[in-house]
């Protein structure tokens, strides 16, 4: 499902996709137009750039914002991404475990506590990320790319570097 502008109607319990530019913001909507995240400081609807900063932050704090407000001018869409791999928790009991949150500052990962993990844990009680889960798998294939690209160089060196020698070698001999 593509993402779109301020034109979907979330149910409470929803799962907000926020895509602001390299990755996503998650939140999770209570209802009456708001959303409960767990934000470093430095995210906000019109942090850019500024935004990716807060990989280096090891604290959030859970807030309570209008879902406009958390989305500004950036493009969402509702995300439930997981109803199909697990069964959502009542909708009552992922408000009344959301509000318990509020106002905490929790512990913040971006591999292991991060938004995402946040709110797929109120939803299915289950600490979910598919962004790190993708990074993680495009980081390990670059990384067996580079291998790849390694071992290549280092055949086409051993290969030229033994033809390079016999050359070497029928030269000496002449």
């Amino acid at each position: 499902m593509a993402p779109t502008k301020h034109d979907q109607k979330p149910e409470p319990g929803d799962l907000i996709e926020i895509f602001r530019g390299g990755y996503q913001h998650w939140a999770i909507y209570i209802g009456n137009g708001f959303v409960i995240h767990l934000a470093p400081p430095s995210e906000h609807a019109d942090a850019g750039a500024y935004s990716m900063m807060s990989v280096l932050c090891d604290k959030a704090i859970v807030k309570k914002e209008e879902l406009w407000t958390v989305v500004g001018n950036d493009e969402y869409r509702i995300n439930n991404l997981l109803d199909n791999k697990y069964e959502p928790r009542p909708v009552g009991e992922i408000i009344r475990e959301a509000r318990k949150f509020l106002a905490k500052e929790l512990p913040y990962c971006v591999f292991r506590g991060n938004c995402e993990h946040f709110v797929t844990e109120l939803r299915y009680g289950k600490p979910e990320s598919r962004q790190v889960r993708q990074a993680v798998n495009i980081g390990v294939g670059v990384g067996v790319m580079a291998m790849v690209g390694i071992g290549a160089l280092a055949f086409a060196s051993a290969i030229l570097g033994s033809r390079d020698k016999e050359q070497q070698t029928k030269r000496m001999k002449k």
